[in-house]
């Protein structure tokens, strides 16, 4: 079966997003996106805008964070689409919890997402993934 022409990119965006949640790297994540990307991290907030606008919401987000143990699932991709599951053990503000969630991405050409929309939940503790999870 031939790759969609956007699976590479969904796979990049899960792997960079994994290592770099997991050592904080800022800039990887950064580096994802198109410069006038609409990144939204929760349905009713309001979208983040542009790279600046995903660096803002990364550095407060790591700020919070420690010890992340992240995961990732297999993307689904149809077209310059693709969603992704994740889910991510940590320390919060000194709490342990776990964040699991799905992002929807739209890719341009050259691989850049131009938009994600968030949609996740959390609970107390460090919690592992269902069996089949992320497949």
């Amino acid at each position: 079966m031939a790759k969609q022409p956007d699976s590479d990119a969904a796979v990049r965006w899960a792997e960079v997003w994994k290592s770099a949640w997991e050592s904080q790297d800022t800039e990887a994540i950064v580096a994802l996106y198109h410069p006038d990307v609409v990144f939204s991290s929760q349905p009713f907030r309001t979208p983040y805008a542009g790279r600046s606008g995903v660096r803002e919401y990364v550095t407060q987000a790591f700020a919070e964070e420690e010890s992340v143990r992240a995961r990732v699932g297999k993307p689904v991709v149809d077209g310059d689409r693709a969603a992704i599951e994740w889910w991510a053990a940590l320390t919060e503000n000194g709490v342990e919890t776990t964040l699991a969630g799905t992002s929807v991405l739209r890719f341009d050409a050259a691989g850049l997402v131009v938009e994600q929309r968030d949609t996740w939940n959390q609970a107390d503790g460090r919690r592992e993934p269902p069996g089949g999870w992320g497949r």
